[in-house]
């Protein structure tokens, strides 16, 4: 069974990061929620990067706001797919800082990134990562996009009636 690796530098990220949590949990994916400052701890930041295929992750999705260095550094020490969210902080410059610093990678340390605050997006992207190799997540996934599709459909149908 696959497994996804959710980090955040600090424990005020957990709400925008539950959104991962919340979807990855929907597709039956396994999931490990740690904390994991880039500035603060930086042992363990090396420890997670260097040991995280080891540990059975399959994807990491790190969240991080301000400099948001959390992302990037986990992907330049680690052979697994990391998908970064930035996150609009406190100390944030309108989360612009965020979305940049884990957008920016250089050559060869890509990052996945998602829009600001959009754990919910990494969860889905992580599980289509996973169901690229597993045929259970996979059709976990089309049932997803199947019902994102309906719903689009009675929204529709639901205009058209008001009007």
């Amino acid at each position: 069974m696959s497994k996804v690796g959710i980090i955040m530098g600090s424990t005020s990220d957990l709400p925008v990061m539950q959104e991962a949590i919340d979807v990855l949990k929907g597709f039956d994916i396994e999931v490990e929620v740690d904390i994991v400052s880039a500035h603060r701890t930086p042992e363990k930041l090396f420890d997670y990067g260097k040991n995280a295929h080891e540990r059975g992750f399959s994807v990491v999705i790190a969240g991080a706001g301000g400099a948001a260095h959390l992302p990037g550094m986990i992907a330049s020490l680690s052979p697994l797919p990391v998908i970064g969210v930035p996150v609009k902080s406190r100390n944030s410059i309108d989360g612009w800082d965020s979305v940049l610093s884990i957008l920016q990678m250089p050559g060869g340390v890509p990052v996945a990134t998602v829009a600001l605050d959009g754990a919910k997006n990494a969860g889905i992207l992580a599980a289509q990562i996973i169901g690229s190799s597993d045929k259970c997540v996979l059709d976990k996934i089309l049932a997803y996009k199947e019902g994102l599709k309906l719903k689009v459909i009675e929204g529709a149908k639901n205009i058209n009636k008001k009007n």
